[in-house]
């Protein structure tokens, strides 16, 4: 009994060290460059966007879909 008790204790214990000693994941090799919620904001108000409109700006802006020109106002 006091076997199985140190086997285990001692798989939990290899386990442990195991998974402690693997490496962080590795950074994408090309990052995402997607503008904050503030920029799209800003950008909206400057244009007097509203209501639907400004929402989908707002979302195609984050997504980096927008080139922040040819936007349809109102």
């Amino acid at each position: 009994m006091k076997t199985i008790r140190a086997l285990a204790a001692g798989a939990i214990l290899a386990s442990g060290v195991a998974v402690a000693a693997d490496p962080p994941a590795a950074p994408s090799a090309t990052p995402v460059n997607h503008p904050s919620l503030k920029v799209c904001n800003k950008q909206a108000d400057a244009r007097e966007l509203t209501g639907q409109v400004r929402a989908q700006f707002i979302r195609d802006c984050h997504a980096g879909k927008t080139s922040g020109k040819g936007a349809a106002q109102h």
